[in-house]
C-alpha cells in the first residue's frame, strides 16, 4: 500500500514493519504544504502541548531558509563507449538516447535549461564546493542509469538502504560518478564533478546537494573516500587562519568567512546575504524558504477506507462526483482472492462503472480509497453533533465546542494524526464549516506511554532426517510436533551434473510471554524445552506477539489489578514494562486493602458523625495523626489526578494504607480514624479500582454506589501543620531531629537541638562555634 512520509519509520511501514520503496505513482494529495507557515507559527501557541510534541512538529515542518543555486551543466557522460556530447545543439548528430539525456537537463522542471538546481543553508561555503551529488532517484541519475548499468546498480544498492534518515545517516557514504561536469556559480573556470551519492534525499529540496566537506560532516566522509580535494571557508571564532585546518571533524557552526575571494572577513550571517545577492546578480541562484513537509498522500489502494469521489472520464478528464450523489456507498459483495492481489474495488465487475456527471458518457470511478487518518482528522467535531443526519455537523455547534479542552494521546501520532488533525481543522475553517480563528483543534494535549514487555524468539534450528517425520504432506520434527520446513541444497559438480540434499528446519519465529518460561537469567520454550532468544523490551504488539491475554489476566486477578499496576509503575507519561513481579505487587496490595475493611468489621462513621471527645482532645497521637494523613491525602491526590500524576496519586494510597495497619488499636477514638480512613481510602481508589471500591464501599456501610458518591473534601483543620520535623547537623553531619511548632522562635529552636540528647553527645567536650537556624528548614551546629 502507499503510504505518506509521516507513516515510514526507520525505513518501514509503521503498522506493517515491511520495508518501504519509493515508486512513481498517480496520487491523490491533500495539499498540507498551503498551510505549513502557519502550523508552524501557531505551534508557539500550544502552551498546554508537551514541549517534544511541538518540537517534533515544528522538526517535521522543518522550515529552512537559504538559497537556490542553478549549476551550469558543460559536459554531459558518453552513454555509450566512444561517443560524446558536451552540447545538445548538436542535436542531429547524436542518437536517440543522447537526446533524450540532453533533453532532460535542460528541460525539466526540476533542472531548468542545461542547469542542476541546488538548495542550501549555507551559501557563505560555495568556495568550500568540492562536488554536487544527486540523490539516487534523482530524475537525472535515472535517466543516465538507462546508459549506465553501473549507474543503475547503485540505484537498485541504495534502494535496499531504505528511506529512513537515521538508517541513511548511519550507513556509508558511497556514491558514483555520473560523467557530468557543471560550472561553479562564481568561477567560470571552476568545474566540480557530479556524482550520485546515497545521503541525498529527493524529499529535501530539490534532491541534489552542493558537498563542502570542511563544513559537513557527510561531505567530509565522502570527499575522503573519493579523494575529491577541498579547502576550508569558515574560520571558528578565535582560530588563526594561517593554521587552521580540518581534522576528522567538520566544523559546522559559525565563524568568520575565509577563502572565499569577496566574502572574506564576513560574519556567517552577513557571508550569506552577500552570497545570495551576488547570485542573484549573476542570475545564478535566489534567496528561498524551504519545508521538509511534503503534502500528504492521501490514496490508499485497498477496499476499506471513505471512497475519493472523483469520477474519470475519457473525454471529460478527472470529474468532481456531484454533491447530490454522496456519500458514495462502497459495494458489499467484493472478493478477495490470493491469487489476485491488489485493491477488490478494480476488479468489481459493476461498482466502478458510471456516467459522467458532465458529459453523460461511459467513466469510471476512482477506486483508491482516502487514509483512515482522514476519518480521524475530522472525528471529534462529529462528536459535537452526532445525530446530524444532514451535515457532518451543525457549524455553530461545533464552533462552540470546540477547540477539545483535554486531549490524551498517545506521543506516536505526533507528525501523525495531531498534525493532520491540525491542518483538517483549518481546512474546515476555511471552507466555512467552522467558526474557529485559531483552527487549533486541542487546546491541551497529554500523550501517555506505552505499556511495553519483553520479547522472545524461537531461533532458526536445522534437523537431520531421523528427527523429522512426514504426515499429510507436511514435515514436523518428532519430539514435538512442532511443523518444520523443507529446505534443499543444490549442489553442481565441475561435470555440470546437479544433486539435491533435503534439510528440515523451525524459522525463527515470535513467542508469546506464555510459550516462555522465564528464569533470572534465560528464557525457555515451554513446548520444546529449548532455549529462546530474548529480545529487547518494546511496546505490546500482536506481530511480536509481547503480548498479554487481558481476558486471562482478568480471569485471574481482575482488571482493577491491571489498571492499579499500569498506572503505579511510573508517571503516565512514560512507558510501563508489564512484568510479573510488578503484577504480583498490584495484586498484594488489592489483598491488602480488602483485610483491613473486613478486620474493621464496623460501618465507617458518616461525614456527619462527630469524632468521639477523646479523639477531639487527643493532641498528637497516632489517631490524630492517622486523620491528619487519610485528610491530606484527599488533598494531594485530588491535586495529582487533575494534573495526571497518577502514580503519585498511587503511592499516598499504599502510605494511608500503611498508616491504617499500624494502628491496632479498639478504643472508640482509633475506631472511629480508622473507619474513617478508609472510607476515604475507598473513594480515593474508586477511580483507579472501581471494582474494589465498590466492595468496600458496601462493607463500610457506604450509602448507594462510591462512583455517585460526593468527591471527599479535605478538613483544611486537619491538613493544615502545625509542627515540623527538623533534622539537626553537627559539622554537616545529620545527628537527630526535633518536633517543633511551625513558626517557633530561633531561640527556641536553638535550645531544643543543643538539648536533644542524641546530638548532646556529639557536643560534649567542644567549643560551640555557631548555631545556624533555618526556619522551618534546619538546625546546622559548628563546633572545633
Amino acid at each position: 500500500t502507499v503510504l505518506a512520509n509521516e507513516q515510514v519509520v526507520d525505513g518501514k511501514g509503521w503498522r506493517s514493519g515491511a520495508a518501504v520503496e519509493t515508486r512513481e505513482l498517480e496520487q491523490w494529495m491533500f495539499r498540507v504544504t498551503a498551510y505549513a507557515d502557519e502550523l508552524l507559527d501557531a505551534i508557539q501557541q500550544l502552551g498546554k502541548w508537551p514541549d517534544k510534541v511541538r518540537l517534533m512538529q515544528a522538526n517535521w515542518i522543518g522550515k529552512s531558509q537559504g538559497a537556490r543555486i542553478w549549476w551550469d551543466i558543460v559536459a554531459f557522460p558518453p552513454p555509450f563507449t566512444g561517443e560524446v556530447i558536451t552540447k545538445r545543439s548538436e542535436g542531429g548528430a547524436a542518437s536517440s538516447p543522447h537526446r533524450q539525456l540532453a533533453a532532460l537537463a535542460d528541460t525539466s522542471p526540476v533542472n531548468g535549461g542545461g542547469k542542476i538546481e541546488v538548495f542550501t543553508t549555507r551559501p557563505d561555503t560555495l568556495y568550500g564546493a568540492s562536488f554536487l551529488a544527486l540523490a539516487p532517484d534523482h530524475p537525472l541519475t535515472k535517466t543516465i542509469a538507462q546508459f549506465r548499468p553501473d549507474v543503475a546498480a547503485f540505484i537498485t544498492e541504495c534502494a535496499r538502504l531504505g528511506t529512513s534518515e537515521a538508517e541513511i545517516e548511519k550507513a556509508e557514504k558511497t556514491g558514483i560518478d555520473l560523467g557530468i561536469r557543471v560550472k561553479h556559480p562564481f568561477d567560470e573556470s571552476w568545474e566540480l564533478l557530479v556524482y550520485a551519492a546515497n545521503f541525498v534525499l529527493s524529499t529535501y529540496g530539490s534532491g541534489a546537494i552542493f558537498g563542502s566537506p570542511a563544513g559537513d560532516q557527510r561531505d567530509l566522509d565522502f570527499a575522503r573516500k573519493y579523494g575529491l580535494p577541498f579547502q576550508p571557508v569558515v574560520l571558528p571564532h578565535g582560530a588563526d587562519a594561517a593554521t587552521y585546518a580540518v581534522g576528522k571533524e567538520a566544523f559546522t557552526g559559525e565563524g568568520i568567512a575565509f577563502n572565499s575571494r569577496f566574502l572574506d572577513g564576513l560574519a556567517t550571517k552577513q557571508a550569506i546575504a552577500r552570497a545570495i545577492k551576488e547570485l542573484v546578480k549573476r542570475d545564478a541562484g535566489e534567496a528561498t524558504t524551504q519545508y521538509r513537509l511534503r503534502d500528504w498522500g492521501a490514496s490508499r489502494q485497498r477496499y476499506w477506507g471513505c471512497p475519493i469521489p472523483a469520477i474519470h472520464c475519457g473525454k471529460c478528464g478527472i470529474v468532481p462526483v456531484p454533491e447530490k450523489d454522496l456519500p458514495i456507498i462502497l459495494p458489499e459483495d467484493v472478493t478477495f482472492e490470493r491469487d489476485k492481489p491488489g485493491n477488490p474495488l478494480d476488479r468489481h465487475p459493476t461498482w466502478k462503472h458510471v456516467k459522467c456527471p458532465q458529459c453523460a458518457g461511459e467513466a469510471t470511478r476512482e477506486t483508491d480509497t482516502l487514509d483512515t487518518f482522514v476519518d480521524s482528522s475530522w472525528y471529534f467535531a462529529r462528536f459535537t453533533d452526532p445525530n446530524n443526519e444532514r451535515a457532518p455537523f451543525d457549524k455553530k455547534l461545533a464552533s462552540y465546542w470546540l477547540p477539545v479542552d483535554q486531549y490524551v494521546g498517545g506521543v506516536e501520532h505526533a507528525v501523525l494524526h495531531l498534525l493532520y488533525a491540525r491542518f483538517f481543522t483549518r481546512a474546515m475553517r476555511d471552507c466555512g464549516l467552522l467558526d474557529l480563528a485559531s483552527g487549533e483543534p486541542f487546546a491541551s494535549l497529554f500523550t501517555q506511554g506505552m505499556v511495553v514487555h519483553e520479547t522472545y524468539k524461537r531461533p532458526h534450528r536445522l534437523f537431520t532426517e531421523g528427527e523429522v517425520e512426514q504426515r499429510d504432506q507436511k514435515f514436523y520434527e518428532r519430539a514435538t510436533g512442532i511443523e518444520v520446513l523443507e529446505q534443499r541444497a543444490y549442489i553442481v559438480a565441475a561435470d555440470g551434473t546437479e544433486t539435491t540434499t533435503a534439510r528440515w528446519y523451525v524459522a525463527s519465529a515470535w513467542l508469546s510471554p506464555d510459550e516462555v518460561e522465564r528464569t533470572q537469567d534465560r528464557a525457555i520454550e515451554i513446548a520444546t524445552k529449548r532455549p529462546a532468544d530474548i529480545g529487547p523490551i518494546e511496546k505490546m504488539s500482536k506481530s511480536k506477539k509481547n503480548v498479554v491475554d487481558l481476558d486471562a489476566f482478568v480471569s485471574d486477578f481482575g482488571a482493577d489489578v491491571a489498571r492499579w499496576f499500569v498506572l503505579s509503575d511510573s508517571p503516565p507519561e512514560r512507558d510501563v514494562e508489564w512484568t510479573a513481579s510488578g503484577v504480583k505487587g498490584a495484586w498484594a496490595f488489592v489483598q491488602r486493602v480488602w483485610a483491613l475493611v473486613e478486620s474493621h468489621g464496623a460501618p465507617a462513621p458518616k461525614l456527619t458523625d462527630i469524632p468521639p471527645p477523646t479523639l477531639r482532645d487527643s493532641g498528637e497521637d497516632e489517631t490524630h495523626a492517622l486523620r491528619q494523613l487519610a485528610h491530606r491525602a484527599v488533598q494531594s491526590v485530588t491535586e495529582d489526578i487533575e494534573h495526571f500524576r497518577f502514580n503519585v496519586a498511587v503511592a499516598r494510597c499504599y502510605e494511608l494504607v500503611n498508616a491504617i495497619a499500624k494502628l491496632k488499636d479498639d478504643t472508640p477514638a482509633a475506631t472511629f480514624a480508622r473507619g474513617e480512613a478508609l472510607r476515604i481510602l475507598s473513594q480515593l481508589i474508586a477511580p483507579f479500582m472501581p471494582h474494589l471500591a465498590e466492595e468496600c464501599w458496601e462493607a463500610l456501610g457506604g450509602e448507594g454506589f462510591v462512583a455517585t458518591a460526593p468527591w471527599p473534601v479535605a478538613d483544611l483543620a486537619l491538613t493544615t501543620r502545625t509542627t515540623i520535623t527538623l533534622p539537626i547537623q553537627v559539622n554537616g553531619k545529620k545527628r537527630g531531629e526535633i518536633l517543633a511548632a511551625k513558626g517557633a522562635p530561633e531561640a527556641e529552636i536553638r535550645d531544643m537541638a543543643l538539648a536533644h540528647p542524641a546530638v548532646a553527645q556529639f557536643l560534649a567536650g567542644q567549643n560551640i562555634r555557631k548555631v545556624i537556624v533555618v526556619a522551618d528548614r534546619i538546625v546546622n551546629i559548628v563546633v572545633g
